[in-house]
């Protein structure tokens, strides 16, 4: 049976863990070979020893500039091409109104918004025509938490950018799309909500009552970013059992 991203070169940013190590997993399994980022040498390590296989690990902050022309020199060396990438890296913090502080927004718009408008515009010189982009937002773009206006606001950024580089791709053909997940059982959603109350109140605001899997968002990623999406372009596909849709 015939793999969906057989031969292909992708790029999956935050790919340590959560749903950038699900999206690398999976990405591997279908035939690509997936370059994966993180700021920490440690879990870089142990996400590609743990994946048997077609992964590598570059030690990369998407906010710093010079560390994503380390990610693409090192790609154009080894691969010459980047057929996919999946800007997937992002922080969030709860920060309500009154407590705003310019470190806090500052760090989150770095990482959320300039390291996925850099982490694309980079791999452009490396995308062949009909490539693929797939950006990670949130339900949180278009929901009122609170004390997460910050980091909603960078996620509709994110949604944003999907609407203007589909038209600015367009006569390349490559595709750009966007997945915003829910509620989602990750290291940073734990480290978020690490009262076991605080995580079920939350799972109770999702209508399938649980919250999701990294593996589920993975496979919606897959979709956008193999030609069974061929005629699917600037779309959010919403993976949030609901939370966000009734």
């Amino acid at each position: 049976m015939s793999r969906k991203l057989e031969g292909k070169i992708a790029l999956v940013t935050g790919g340590s863990a959560g749903i950038g190590l699900a999206t690398a997993r999976l990405f591997a399994g279908e035939g690509a070979h997936v370059y994966i980022t993180g700021r920490r040498r440690p879990e870089l390590d142990a996400a590609v020893s743990a994946a048997g296989g077609g992964i590598s690990a570059i030690q990369a902050d998407v906010a710093k500039l010079p560390d994503l022309d380390r990610v693409y020199d090192q790609i154009g060396r080894e691969k010459g091409r980047v057929d996919i990438v999946f800007a997937n890296a992002g922080l969030g913090e709860m920060v309500p109104l009154g407590a705003i502080t310019e470190d806090h927004y500052d760090r989150i718009f770095d990482i959320n918004v300039k390291g996925v408008v850099f982490t694309v515009q980079k791999a452009l010189p490396l995308m062949p025509d009909g490539g693929a982009i797939v950006l990670n937002a949130s339900i949180a773009s278009i929901k009122g938490f609170p004390a997460f206006s910050i980091y909603a606001a960078t996620k509709a950024a994110v949604r944003s950018f999907a609407r203007s580089w589909t038209s600015d791709l367009k006569d390349r053909g490559i595709r750009v799309n966007v997945v915003s997940p829910g509620p989602i059982d990750t290291p940073l959603l734990n480290h978020t909500f690490s009262d076991p109350d605080e995580k079920k109140a939350l799972a109770a605001t999702v209508v399938m009552g649980r919250v999701g899997r990294a593996e589920e968002v993975a496979s919606a990623v897959l979709f956008l970013a193999s030609s069974d999406a061929s005629f699917v372009t600037g779309v959010e596909l919403f993976v949030d059992g609901g939370a966000a849709q009734v």
